[in-house]
């Protein structure tokens, strides 16, 4: 990985991580929580659209991916918290 796309990866995050934010609880969590957040989103999100038969081909679908992914994670983080 090049210096370019993991700064396009960490910026992607970080958009993910904020739009998540804004979707499950109304704010988001910061720069760095954003781009962590927004990261394991994108692992998640890449994990189930792949299960779907579904893939991301430009930047928009990544950052859509990452943030599907990011919900779904806030959402089981969130439940965990309750119980």
């Amino acid at each position: 990985m090049e210096l370019g796309d993991l700064i396009l990866f960490l910026i992607i995050g970080a958009i993910a991580g904020w739009l998540s934010g804004l979707l499950t609880k109304g704010s988001g969590f910061g720069l760095i929580g954003n781009i962590i957040v927004g990261v394991l989103g994108s692992f998640i999100g890449s994990l189930v659209f792949g299960l779907l038969g579904l893939s991301e081909n430009n930047v928009i679908g990544s950052i859509l991916v990452s943030t599907v992914g990011a919900v779904l994670l806030l959402i089981v983080v969130h439940t965990l918290k309750k119980a």
